[in-house]
């Protein structure tokens, strides 16, 4: 399983000079395993992924939820618009409406001149929780906390098994964080992975005045990291006002500290082979 970093930023893009080192796009990463192609999320990073993948025959996203960060990619993401390429999208859809009636705010005018369904090779899923196969891969999702339906997911294939949870705040509500797995938001996606990406947006005098936005810091991060007992964690869902010298200087004071797994500072273009 490869795993490369496209888009690490979170609820904002954030383009300019100081956040050239862990990059400016919204959220999007692209798994590939034994010749499947599986892209999460679909933020402004899914533009360049469009160019890894041409010429393959399916390429799969997989949306944990709707907030516009997480699709505003969608329209430039070039396979939506390749005939030979089937792109299915795999995402949540509510009570009312489904996923295609949901996305069809954005990828419809006046917001975007083509409408959803003028697009042949795109098939859309309605995604609950639970286990599905594509190829090789298995990826098992489940609801976490944060505003609105939102998945977090678990792929696994030959062993190996990495978990996104992008945003995430699994601390709201919770009175003895990170003490106890049962009641941890995510656990059973996040436990024993060997590559954990999860949400480290805020720093820890931030978060006092954010809590209940579905959100962690990189502390709780960290927590969540060690009470799942994962192989690595990867920072991710960087807040457009980090730039690189904050994210460093976070980064550096993390790494003075011995930890029970690896920590990757998310930047984009990160290849993690697992």
């Amino acid at each position: 399983m490869r795993i490369e970093l496209s888009g690490t930023r979170g609820s904002l893009a954030a383009a300019g000079p100081g956040t050239v080192g862990y990059g400016g796009d919204t959220a999007s990463i692209l798994v590939t395993a034994e010749g499947r192609s599986i892209v999460l999320d679909a933020g402004s990073g899914i533009r360049r992924l469009g160019d890894v993948v041409a010429g393959q025959d399916r390429v799969d996203v997989l949306l944990t939820h709707l907030h516009m960060d997480h699709i505003q990619g969608l329209g430039f993401f070039g396979p939506m618009f390749d005939p030979s390429i089937e792109v299915h999208v795999w995402g949540p859809g509510s009570p009312k409406f489904s996923l295609e009636q949901l996305l069809s705010r954005y990828l419809s005018p006046p917001l975007f001149p083509v409408h959803v369904r003028e697009l042949s090779s795109v098939v859309l899923h309605d995604t609950d929780p639970g286990s599905f196969e594509l190829g090789p891969v298995t990826v098992t999702t489940d609801y976490v906390c944060h505003p609105g339906a939102t998945l977090g997911y678990r792929l696994s294939v030959n062993g190996t098994s990495m978990a996104y949870l992008p945003d995430h705040e699994p601390a709201l509500g919770v009175e003895h964080f990170p003490e106890q797995p049962e009641w941890t938001s995510g656990f059973d996606l996040m436990a024993g992975v060997d590559v954990l990406i999860h949400d480290a947006q805020y720093t820890d005098d931030e978060y006092a005045e954010r809590q209940g936005w579905g959100h962690s810091t990189f502390d709780q991060a960290l927590d969540v990291a060690e009470l799942c007992e994962v192989g690595s964690l990867v920072t991710f869902h960087h807040d457009p006002g980090h730039d690189d010298g904050m994210l460093d200087e976070i980064a550096a004071a993390i790494a003075t500290h011995p930890l029970p797994f690896e920590f990757v500072p998310g930047r984009a273009g990160t290849v993690i082979d697992v």
